[in-house]
C-alpha cells in the first residue's frame, strides 16, 4: 500500500477530525465577532415597513423553509459520505479518518442550522411581545 503525506499526517493525529473541529468552531467565532463589531446596539425591527406581524406571515416561513432545505442537504451528504466511504474502504482499504473533518463540519452546519431556526423563532416571539427590546448583538 502506497502511503501518501496525507495518510501520514492523519495517522499521527490523536483526533482525526481536529482540523474540521477547529475550522467549524473558528469560523463561527470569526463570523460572530465580525457581526458583533459591525453592528450597533440599536433596536431591531423585525417587521418590514413597520407593519406589525408582517415578518411572521411572510418572511419567517421562507427563512425556516430555506434552513430546512439546507439541513436536509447536509444530512443527505452525511449519509452519502458514510455510505460511499464504506464502499471505498472495502475496495481500497482506505481509512475513514480522512472523512472525519468534512463530516464534523457538515454535522456542525446541521447544529448551527437548528440553532438558527430555534433562535429566530424565539427572538421573533420575544420581539412580538416587547418590540423595543431587541438589539443587533442580542440577535
Amino acid at each position: 500500500m502506497r502511503r501518501t503525506r496525507e495518510t501520514n499526517i492523519l495517522d499521527g493525529m490523536a483526533l482525526p477530525g481536529l482540523p474540521g473541529i477547529a475550522a467549524s468552531l473558528g469560523l463561527f467565532a470569526i463570523v460572530w465577532l465580525i457581526l458583533w463589531l459591525n453592528t450597533k446596539s440599536s433596536s431591531v425591527n423585525f417587521d418590514p415597513g413597520g407593519a406589525e406581524g408582517e415578518f411572521g406571515k411572510g418572511l419567517l416561513p421562507i427563512y425556516l423553509d430555506i434552513a430546512k432545505l439546507i439541513l436536509g442537504i447536509a444530512a443527505g451528504s452525511i449519509v452519502l459520505l458514510v455510505g460511499s466511504s464504506n464502499l471505498v474502504q472495502q475496495s481500497s482499504g482506505r481509512s475513514l479518518k480522512s472523512f472525519a473533518s468534512p463530516m464534523f463540519m457538515v454535522a456542525m452546519s446541521i447544529i448551527y442550522g437548528v440553532l438558527f431556526m430555534t433562535f429566530l423563532v424565539v427572538r421573533y416571539e420575544h420581539h412580538r411581545h416587547n418590540p423595543a427590546s431587541h438589539s443587533h448583538t442580542r440577535f
